[in-house]
């Protein structure tokens, strides 16, 4: 065996020093939010037995066109990208309104109301909510636009 050389312990240093660190989503994920497994739902909870079209996608997915019955859901998840910039936005209808809305972004606020890992937006008469975990509420989001867009 041959005996260790400064050469050996210095390249052994710097493959350290620059081997990634891997942490546990459970206990990480609000140190780094790249780590959380995120889950965005969009809920028609209108009234009047009214049926809402889905339209939400990001740079790079198109989650395509959906019409959803009084009461349902649709929900995908996703881990954010390695520089912070993943974006989500919704193009949601219903009879004669609709509202176009970020659904995801890279922000501690929105982090924080999604609980670390859900967020949930419910489309309801007047607009659309976003679920505020940390308070058990609902937040006003957007308003509906009268017309199609």
């Amino acid at each position: 065996m041959s005996p260790i050389t400064k050469t050996h312990l210095l390249v052994l240093a710097f493959a350290i020093a620059i081997s990634p660190i891997w942490c546990s989503p459970s206990s990480n994920s609000e140190v780094f939010p790249e780590f959380t497994n995120w889950h965005v739902y969009v809920v028609n909870g209108l009234n009047d037995n009214q049926t809402m079209s889905v339209h939400c996608k990001s740079k790079d997915n198109d989650l395509g066109i959906q019409n959803l019955p009084q009461g349902a859901n649709t929900t995908w998840s996703f881990r954010t990208n390695f520089v912070h910039s993943t974006l989500f936005w919704c193009y949601i209808s219903k009879a004669k309104a609709h509202a176009a809305l970020k659904v995801f972004w890279q922000d501690i606020y929105l982090f924080q109301k999604c609980n670390w890992k859900n967020c949930i937006y419910t489309a309801k008469d007047d607009g659309v909510y976003i679920k505020d975990f940390p308070n058990d509420c609902d937040v006003f989001a957007k308003k509906w636009e009268d017309g199609w867009r």
